[in-house]
């Protein structure tokens, strides 16, 4: 039998905002939503897509999804999952300009790369290799729009692993890169972790996410039984 405490967060109504990253918003957060909405409907959902990280401290939200462990001390941290990544170019670039087939071939492709963050060049200097942002042909730092340049034809980037798989613009190369996977954490203050449908949230995220980062994640999501 259930005790109090479960029924009041399987009851649980009000409002729960929830912070991640643009690129978030837009390719990982929508379906585990909808499969929220489908398990806890008395819980409505506000999302804030930011690429600032202090929307907890501010109170700006209730839980934050982040790709990175959060360090503040008032902060309660859940590791939920890793994300695979992968390299990709799209088919239309390919035809163009060819399919690299070893690393050392990237150098003679058009690399889509960061602007002002040193995340891929720290990356790549791991793997041996000593770029500057001069060898990117594209920059940009803006996540969501790097990922609609490869699959423009721009060059060849790296992105989540289930995404590009997904899209049929797209082709996965395969150079025998060990490519760090991207971490997901959950982080809320420590003030309203318990309450109740805060917590129902956050064990909803915990389960859904690395469903939905699974292979075939992009599938349909069936109605919850």
């Amino acid at each position: 039998m259930a005790t109090r405490a479960e029924r009041d967060v399987g009851d649980a109504t009000g409002t729960v905002r929830i912070a991640c990253s643009v690129f978030a918003a837009h390719h990982v957060l929508p379906p585990v939503i909808a499969e929220m909405r489908q398990r806890a409907p008395g819980i409505a959902l506000v999302l804030r897509p930011s690429d600032d990280s202090d929307n907890l401290t501010f109170r700006e939200a209730d839980i934050a999804v982040r790709m990175y462990r959060p360090r503040q001390l008032d902060l309660i941290a859940k590791h939920v999952t890793e994300i695979e990544m992968g390299c990709f170019a799209a088919k239309s670039y390919l035809q163009r300009k060819g399919r690299p087939l070893k690393v050392d071939d990237l150098f003679d492709h058009d690399l889509v790369g960061y602007d002002t963050s040193p995340l891929m060049l720290r990356a790549i200097a791991e793997l041996g290799y000593a770029l500057t942002e001069d060898d990117f042909a594209v920059r940009t730092d803006n996540q969501t729009a790097y990922w609609e340049l490869v699959r423009a034809g721009c060059g060849v980037g790296f992105s989540q692993a289930h995404l590009g798989r997904a899209d049929p613009l797209v082709e996965e190369l395969h150079l025998n890169i060990d490519i760090p996977t991207l971490p997901v954490w959950l982080a809320t203050h420590e003030m309203v972790r318990h309450i109740p449908r805060v917590a129902r949230v956050w064990d909803l995220l915990r389960d859904a996410i690395p469903r939905h980062l699974a292979p075939g994640s992009l599938d349909p999501v069936q109605p919850a039984g």
